[in-house]
């Protein structure tokens, strides 16, 4: 199997290759935690899998059927509702330890991260869905630029904790609301062990073909966690040795790689790319500079068969948005005007005109 080979597969486990009639919560439930610390970008990256607009992806976060919390490593996920506590079962506490240096910075140790935690059930009681700034308010903390990182620590740990997660959106502004309100907690719970294997088998049935090095610097669990946990799997998958590489990847993955053409306008921090450790087989090492900062931040790309070729970016303005382009190497207008014909899911997405410059 070549990379290009690898590309398209991933095209298919990731729901990619064609418009599917899954619902939002599906399309997270299938990939099990989507990226989503840029929102507009993470409710792109569920609508370029699906048939969703926009307003209707918002509303499965609003009505907690997608819930957006910090799960995997220290950043925003959407999760299935279905998926989120045994999920935070598996990392929560160990992405509480990779955060707690940063509490005791400020002096909050774990008695006073609990008595946080306790005071954040009292206020957000009833369905109070109210943002960290209110929160705060309520809290007696004063907002100041030098505590703000602070008050993201004490929300970060209540989510991990399972405490709370995100609530309704007021406006543009993110709320946080009790997790047990939005979802109910299930009557029985998975060992460490299942619940991890759980997420792996996810992983690689969703975004196979993968390695052990993939799915452990997506997930942040460690190597030696994850070679343990992959015998237990290995006859729901199939795997391919590439290089002494092994790449795993659902079992009954059959489908047969489209030969038509596709172009994909993936958001910024897509899974496409973001799920893997080496992206060689859609993005050229020479480019992935132009793609992605050594702070982490993951600009939206455009994908031809299964291959980055360009970046991307959009404006909102009054009555339309505006959609720029800059693509790696030089394009004859008719190859772009057949490129941008990709760019129509989105406008059906937003419902909206788009407008490209």
């Amino acid at each position: 199997m070549t990379y290009s080979e690898i590309s398209h597969h991933r095209l298919v486990s990731q729901q990619l290759d064609q418009s599917s009639t899954l619902s939002p919560q599906e399309i997270v439930q299938h990939l099990g935690a989507m990226q989503a610390q840029d929102y507009a970008m993470a409710k792109w990256a569920v609508g370029s899998r699906c048939q969703s607009t926009e307003r209707e992806i918002e509303e499965a976060v609003n009505s907690g059927k997608i819930i957006r919390t910090h799960i995997l490593r220290p950043t925003w996920h959407l999760v299935a509702a279905a998926d989120i506590y045994w999920m935070l079962d598996i990392s929560g506490p160990q992405v509480q330890k990779i955060i707690f240096p940063a509490a005791v910075k400020y002096g909050l140790d774990q008695k006073k991260l609990d008595t946080f935690n306790s005071s954040l059930q009292k206020i957000l009681a009833g369905n109070n869905h109210l943002t960290r700034e209110e929160i705060m308010q309520e809290l007696n903390i004063k907002k100041t630029s030098s505590l703000d990182f602070m008050t993201a620590v004490i929300m970060m740990n209540a989510e991990l904790s399972g405490v709370v997660c995100n609530g309704k959106m007021k406006g543009r502004q993110i709320t946080y609301a009790l997790l047990e309100e939005r979802v109910s907690k299930p009557k029985t719970r998975l060992t460490q062990e299942e619940g991890l294997a759980k997420l792996m088998q996810r992983y690689f049935e969703s975004r196979g073909p993968a390695t052990l090095a993939d799915f452990s610097k997506w997930s942040g669990f460690s190597s030696t966690v994850c070679n343990s946990i992959i015998n237990a799997i290995t006859l729901q998958l199939n795997y391919i040795t590439i290089d002494n590489q092994q790449y795993w990847f659902k079992k009954d993955h059959t489908k047969t790689l489209s030969s038509r053409e596709s172009v994909h306008f993936l958001a910024g921090f897509d899974e496409f790319l973001i799920s893997y450790k080496n992206r060689e087989a859609s993005l050229p090492i020479e480019h992935q500079q132009k793609v992605f900062t050594n702070n982490g931040i993951f600009k939206p790309t455009i994908l031809e068969n299964g291959q980055v070729i360009g970046t991307w970016k959009r404006t909102i303005k009054k009555d339309h948005v505006k959609i720029e382009t800059l693509f790696f190497n030089a394009i004859k207008i008719s190859k772009k005007e057949m490129l941008f014909k990709g760019i129509k899911s989105f406008e059906n997405y937003l419902e909206t005109k788009i407008v490209i410059e």
